[in-house]
Parts: C-alpha cells; structure tokens; sequence
C-alpha cells in the first residue's frame, strides 16, 4: 500500500481503478456463467429434467460457504449472492423447459 497521507486522492482513484477493474472482471465472469447455465438448462428441458436440483444447490452452498471463509469474505454474504445467482438460474431454466 503506498503512503495515502502523500495524496489521499491519488490514492483513492488508484483503489477506484481497482475496484472498477474487478467489477469488470466479475461482470465477464458472470457471463460466462449464465452461457453454461443456459446450456444446462437446454439440456435438463430436452431431456425432461427438473429445473432445480436441491441436493446439488446444498452441496454449493455448503462448499461457497468454505470458499469464502478462506478468502475472509462473509459466508452469509455468499450464501446470499448464490441463492440470488441460483434463483436467477433456475428461472431461466423454466423458460426454457416452458419454450421447449
């Protein structure tokens, strides 16, 4: 970290430029995300499965929640971002079932 008493605005628009760079990288990995997701859900539809599947959605969470106390994130913070991804998932993939 450098000296933030030097400049605290040159600081503070170094640290933007790094959150903004994460935040782009999220958003693309989201993406990717969804286009696997979306795969999925094309298949369960043409094969007649379900669109959720509880069991495997413990299974994430449980291992999300690992995950984010070993990168010192707040595990409820995780376990609420996946179940807003999941929900989002599983919605797409209804339409999916319901288009095909």
């Amino acid at each position: 970290m450098t000296d933030a008493t030097a400049d605290p605005m040159a600081e503070l628009l170094r640290l933007r430029a790094s959150i903004d760079n994460i935040d782009a990288a999220l958003t693309y990995m989201l993406a990717e995300r969804f286009r696997c997701t979306k795969q999925v859900g094309a298949l369960k539809a043409a094969h007649d499965l379900p669109a959720s599947d509880p069991a495997r959605e413990e299974r994430q969470t449980t291992r999300l929640r690992q995950l984010a106390e070993d990168a010192d994130l707040d595990p409820e913070f995780a376990e609420k971002w996946f179940n807003f991804v999941v929900a989002e998932v599983i919605h797409h993939h209804m339409q999916a079932k319901n288009a095909g």
